[in-house]
């Protein structure tokens, strides 16, 4: 390599043109080995980049030799760019970051297993039975048709997120952007919901733990307590309230990763049963058959609301560090990719076990010992510990509603020839609320939630009708209306929230093209440096081509038809709401 020089001017044109092309190919690191090729005309001469093996050619761009070893400190945050093709969207979510100073600490890996608990419960033991309805071909296809469509809604949640500042994201912030006069409804919905389902959990925990403590014991009925449910739910509730205290969903990661082992526990359980158990008669197993359209449709809602943990996506949004759309992608397959994984396995496996004998909890199939003793205390301790996942977003949601005032103004929902709200209206907490939620107030909440909870677990030994009506709503509400509805409505071209989000896009992409001020020479220099990095990076063109049509973090959708597939899933989610409280109704009656 020889040792060159540049003029000031020179190297700060180049670096320009280096940066650009690091935004774009996010291949070039700061420190570069470039070495001139002497054996062409000095007209003609091509400069020889390399770094990583990663050779890259480049033509002059003004002068004979030089040399250039680093790029500029003020380059240097470039790197945190680190995809293909990038656009002004796909950094949109940092510089607004910087706008209002809120910024995430959470991991990727903490944001995954919050959002993985949330989703895996107790409901992973039933997936066996719903093969028993379906069949295995059948309820396969529905339990990965159902990760994709709530995927898909988590998706949808974070491109709404775009239009608020960072860490402001809510249910409560979007529906007062679109639907406000309506938000109070949604926010009542998720809080009903999610209070529901926490008392649901502490009531298996009051009907598991005397069966547990006669397991390891055969003895424990003669102290009385140790077999009485409202023992145990109020001794567990001990160990709840301190860690539905904790402000931020990150600091739950670590009761998120033990129930995530229980989970893992049952797995190993139903998995070692069924390599060691005789399988079920081949004529007592359906594979592509179904038990019938009535048995099929009393299944549906397992699978349906299986993956159910937006009301949590959100606080993932405002927590997680880097909330880039590549992120955000990772752990939405990361997370929904696992629980679909765990929901195959497990259903198969045990289904192929036991046949259409099949009950709803697996586990209570097993012959009793310490094996199934330790997997009912596994379930326990994943419903313990999910339970302050669910009193986060109840929170939230009531906050809101207490927050909440009727919109007087214009109702046109923010389109372009309204009253035009403000970009940040007034400072949001970490849900959107109007102001950030004092101490008192949070205090209170979570006294009130617990204490309703703690009351209603202790007085009713079953909430199974209660949480097929809420689950019908609530959850198809959250899951695949309320993003549908939200983003189809937010992101209308004629929404003044769009074109001021299309507008901040605009003034980004002019900030980076004046910042290459280049002459004729400097712009064909640049498209040779992508060019090559393409070649270098083991592309073509017709492959980078390729590549800008198709992102694996989907940023390449046209809005318009992002638009249509979000209001197909409403639609999705309204006939899922119908077909399921329809079939609670039938149930009931057939029941009287």
């Amino acid at each position: 390599m020889q040792s060159l020089s540049e003029t000031p001017g020179q190297r700060s044109a180049f670096c320009r043109a280096l940066a650009t092309s690091r935004r774009s190919f996010a291949i070039i690191p700061p420190t570069l080995a470039i070495t001139a090729d002497t054996h062409r005309h000095p007209s003609d001469r091509l400069y020889r980049v390399s770094h990583d093996g990663y050779p890259l050619r480049y033509p002059e761009i003004g002068t004979d030799n030089w040399s250039l070893d680093q790029l500029p400190a003020e380059y240097q945050q470039e790197d945190r760019v680190a995809s293909p093709g990038g656009s002004s969207s796909m950094s949109r979510s940092r510089r607004r970051a910087g706008k209002d100073g809120h910024g995430g600490q959470a991991s990727m890996f903490s944001s995954i297993v919050n959002l993985l608990n949330t989703i895996v419960g107790a409901g992973t033991l039933a997936m066996p039975s719903v093969l028993s309805h379906m069949g295995i071909m059948l309820g396969t296809l529905l339990i990965l048709w159902s990760g994709c469509t709530s995927a898909f809604g988590l998706y949808l949640q974070s491109r709404c997120a775009r239009y608020l500042d960072r860490g402001t994201s809510s249910f409560f912030a979007l529906s007062q952007m679109t639907y406000p006069n309506a938000s109070v409804i949604f926010d009542a919905a998720i809080a009903i919901k999610c209070f529901g389902v926490g008392v649901s959990y502490m009531i298996i925990i009051g009907d598991l733990m005397p069966g547990v403590a006669l397991g390891f014991n055969g003895n424990a009925d003669k102290i009385p307590y140790l077999v009485d449910r409202h023992f145990w739910i109020t001794a567990f509730m001990l160990l709840v309230i301190p860690l539905s205290f904790l402000k931020r969903l990150d600091s739950l990661k670590y009761t998120s990763i033990v129930a995530l082992v229980s989970i893992g526990y049952l797995i190993i359980l139903v998995i070692y049963h069924f390599s060691v158990d005789p399988h079920a008669d081949p004529s007592n197993i359906r594979v592509i058959q179904w038990a019938g359209a009535v048995e099929t449709l009393s299944a549906l809602p397992v699978v349906v609301f299986a993956y159910t943990c937006h009301q949590n996506m959100f606080s993932i949004i405002n927590e997680i560090k880097d909330n880039s759309p590549p992120s955000i992608v990772r752990v939405v397959g990361s997370s929904i990719g696992s629980a679909a994984s765990i929901y195959v396995l497990v259903a198969i496996t045990g289904y192929i076990t036991f046949g259409n004998a099949i009950v709803g909890n697996i586990v209570s199939m097993y012959p009793t010992g310490v094996a199934s003793t330790i997997g009912k205390a596994a379930i326990v301790v994943l419903v313990l510990f999910s339970i302050p996942l669910q009193v986060h977003p109840c929170r939230a949601s009531l906050d809101a509603v207490f927050n909440w005032r009727p919109n007087r103004g214009n109702s046109s929902g923010g389109r372009a020839g309204s009253p035009l709200l403000n970009s940040a209206p007034a400072q949001r907490g970490d849900h959107g609320s109007t102001a950030p939620m004092s101490d008192l107030r949070f205090a209170l909440l979570t006294t009130i939630i617990l204490t309703l909870a703690y009351i209603t677990a202790l007085s009713v030994s079953s909430l199974d009708r209660v949480l097929a009506f809420v689950g019908s709503t609530g959850s198809t509400s959250i899951s695949f209306i309320l993003p549908g509805l939200f983003y189809y409505k937010i992101s209308d071209p004629e929404s003044i929230h769009h074109q001021r989000l299309a507008k901040e896009d605009d003034d980004m992409d002019g900030s980076d093209d004046s910042d290459v001020e280049d002459t004729g020479a400097l712009a064909q220099s640049t498209h040779s440096i992508r060019s090559a990095a393409s070649v270098a990076s083991g592309r073509s063109g017709n492959g980078l081509r390729w590549r800008r049509k198709w992102r694996w973090d989907l940023e390449h959708v046209d809005n318009g038809l992002l638009r249509k597939m979000a209001l197909a899933l409403a639609i999705y989610g309204m006939v899922v709401m119908v077909v399921c409280l329809v079939m609670n109704i039938f149930f009931i009656t057939a029941a009287h």
